[in-house]
């Protein structure tokens, strides 16, 4: 076997299909059937169960090399990025980020980086909090940076960079907006508009109503912050979003934050990257970089949050 079919082996098991990994990569899709074959035919086992049409597993074989093959592929780039590493940092970068990380704090970071470092390509995927961190395992991206509740680091590859705070807001002429307070109590008799299922803070507020007994009067979800906020805008009911993400409506009058009096709904920006992957000049650069600006709007959102 060699490193390009452990490639296309690991581009297939991530995508569970042919057809897909082959896209990925940008090979025909007939070149990886034949080097899947032929690994197959190599190791004297199949490590892939064809369920008809294009949908395909691996199968117990295929996920003991897929250990392997990850620590293989590592291992290589490691050995590349060593031997060809010369003064400046240079290479490919790729960065992954939730919706709201990716519009609200990540454009100067990249900025910055990009300016700093023009010898690194940076490739850069939105995506939710749950393939973040399974996109990283993989080794598919480098770094990804995600919401968690944890408020500590979660081991090597895993440091707490921020905190987010989050508010519950609505539009000035909601029935909410005059309240002294608003509790978990307030929101069963309202419409809740939430981001789709799996983000950090729409899990945890849930949880809190939930033990509360509370459940809305009805629940409509999208998957855009931007929609979110309009339909709240304009008045189809209440929503919680991360602070930075509704400054600017807030300012301009749209929108108002409700006087929460229930748990806390901070959540936290955490840096992830492959505990065993090796930081190559690029990658801890960027790490560096990172550490640096976000540190700075922890700051901005401490003294934000007390001036609101």
């Amino acid at each position: 076997m060699d490193l390009r079919q452990l490639t296309i082996f690991r581009a297939v098991a991530a995508n569970l299909s042919f057809t897909k990994a082959a896209s990925s990569l940008n090979y025909v899709q007939s070149n990886v059937t034949t080097q899947i074959h032929a690994l197959e035919k190599e190791l004297g086992v199949p490590l892939f169960d064809r369920l008809g049409g294009k949908q395909v597993v691996l199968t117990d074989a295929g996920c003991r090399l897929l250990q392997y093959a990850e620590q293989l592929l590592l291992l290589a780039e490691e050995a590349q990025a060593t031997v060809s590493v010369k003064g400046e940092p240079q290479g490919t970068l790729r960065i992954g980020a939730t919706e709201t990380l990716c519009i609200y704090r990540l454009p100067s970071l990249l900025r910055r980086f990009r300016t700093m470092y023009p010898g690194v390509q940076v490739v850069f995927r939105p995506s939710p909090v749950t393939e973040l961190r399974r996109l990283v395992h993989s080794g598919e991206l480098d770094v990804a940076f995600v919401f968690d509740e944890a408020d500590h680091s979660g081991g090597p590859g895993d440091e707490l960079l921020a905190h987010e705070p989050v508010w519950v807001v609505a539009a000035p002429d909601h029935l909410l907006a005059n309240n002294q307070t608003v509790v978990p109590a307030d929101i069963s008799k309202m419409d809740l508009l939430l981001t789709e299922a799996g983000c950090c803070y729409r899990s945890h507020f849930e949880r809190i109503l939930n033990r509360k007994g509370v459940y809305p009067r009805t629940v409509l979800e999208f998957n855009s912050i931007e929609a979110v906020k309009q339909c709240v805008i304009n008045g189809l009911g209440v929503t919680l979003l991360t602070a930075v993400s509704v400054s600017a409506e807030i300012s301009r009058g749209q929108l108002v934050k409700l006087p929460w009096r229930g748990p806390d709904l901070t959540v936290k920006t955490h840096l992830v990257w492959h505990k065993d992957k090796w930081l190559s000049p690029s990658l801890e650069a960027f790490l560096t970089l990172a550490r640096e600006m976000l540190a700075n709007t922890e700051n901005m959102n401490v003294a934000y949050t007390d001036s609101n």
